[in-house]
């Protein structure tokens, strides 16, 4: 029994490294996702709304240029069809497929490492409680090695690191979670306004929610 002691702390201070590592991992995606949404402008919708504004009242040159010229996920996704438009004015299927190609690219984008943050939920958890069961191993071991009464200290390591690794795993996977459900409510918030605007280009439009 003595021999499984040294293996019991190894395998203590891998789940420790690997919860460490499931920390970074989603932190650094998470700062990640922040920053490529801010670079791909997603939530602005005024450069998007002033090119649409230009195109519907008749200036189509203007609201080409405004919207090829926009740092916004929106005008990527409505300049291709304006251009769709004029390329071909009395096939509006043509101009639609064409949004739409971009927005499933933007999509794409958007939708990149999130299931790393994904897996991090998932598997944060799990080590915590793989942890908790090599604790109660290693309290357990102690106390059979133990020839007289039982040492509450002898306990003591092994109930640390099974209540330690669970609290440590649990957080981790709640921020997480937290996090990814953030990210993920903007994708499809922009997922929403993309569908929206397309049609809005071709057909016209009352208006699109709110500008930034």
């Amino acid at each position: 029994m003595s021999e499984i002691m040294p293996i019991l702390n190894l395998s203590t201070l891998a789940i420790f490294a690997a919860l460490i590592v499931l920390s970074v991992l989603a932190l650094t995606v998470t700062i990640f996702k922040v920053m490529q949404f801010r670079r791909m402008g997603v939530g602005r919708r005024a450069e998007a709304e002033a090119a649409l504004d230009d195109w519907l009242n008749g200036r189509p040159d203007q609201a080409i240029t405004a919207a090829g010229q926009g740092r916004s996920v929106l005008t990527r996704v409505l300049a291709p069809v304006m251009e769709g438009l004029r390329a071909r004015p009395g096939d509006t299927t043509y101009a639609e497929e064409l949004g739409r190609q971009s927005a499933l690219e933007e999509l794409a984008a958007l939708n990149g490492r999130m299931r790393l943050l994904e897996a991090v939920v998932q598997a944060a958890p799990m080590l915590g409680l793989l942890g908790t069961i090599i604790g109660m191993i290693d309290a357990f071991s102690a106390l059979s090695l133990s020839q007289s009464a039982v040492d509450p200290a002898l306990l003591a390591n092994g109930i640390w690191t099974a209540l330690t690794t669970t609290a440590i795993g649990l957080a981790i996977a709640l921020l997480t979670y937290f996090a990814a459900n953030w990210l993920e409510a903007r994708i499809e918030a922009e997922r929403q306004r993309m569908e929206m605007i397309i049609p809005a280009a071709i057909l016209g439009r009352v208006g699109l929610s709110g500008r930034r």
